[in-house]
């Protein structure tokens, strides 16, 4: 994400598709790895807040939160 907007935090509940979670959990095994004791050490919510945030930014939230046709 880029630290040059001003943002605010918000909990918020987001339905995915069960397939997104399932490789969002697959990446973060993959990109993190085992401990020595065999187990992962990633926050899976933290790391789909983090990717939802950067693709609401990326996509121009503001402007689709602007536009009142989105409101149906």
């Amino acid at each position: 994400m880029t630290a040059s907007k001003e943002t605010v935090t918000i909990n918020i509940n987001v339905e995915i598709e069960p397939a997104a979670l399932e490789a969002v959990v697959a990446n973060a095994k993959r990109i993190t790895g085992m401990d020595a004791k065999g187990h992962y050490r990633v926050d899976t919510a933290d790391l789909v807040s983090r990717m939802i945030s950067c693709f609401l930014q990326q996509r121009d939230f503001a402007a689709f939160a602007a536009d009142p046709d989105n409101y149906n």
